[in-house]
């Protein structure tokens, strides 16, 4: 899939300026860049959602606790 993105083109010399510093061509460093975000972005939102758990039910369990539930 082919995708384009407008830029300035100051945007655009700190893209290749990025790329070039990381070694990467600049279609790479933005989809590495883009899909760290991404990562990112999930990983805030689930502990987020955990935090809001917690503070709901505050209740924890050690690890031994949690192996013998599991059966591990």
């Amino acid at each position: 899939m082919i995708t384009s993105i407008r830029m300035s083109e100051e945007e655009k010399e700190l893209a290749q300026s990025y790329a070039k510093i990381k070694g990467m061509s600049l279609s790479e460093a933005i989809k590495t860049v883009y899909f760290q975000a991404i990562e990112d972005d999930f990983d805030i939102a689930l502990t987020d959602k955990a935090l809001a758990n917690y503070k709901k039910d505050q209740r924890t369990i050690s690890l031994e606790e949690l192996e013998k539930l599991l059966g591990i």
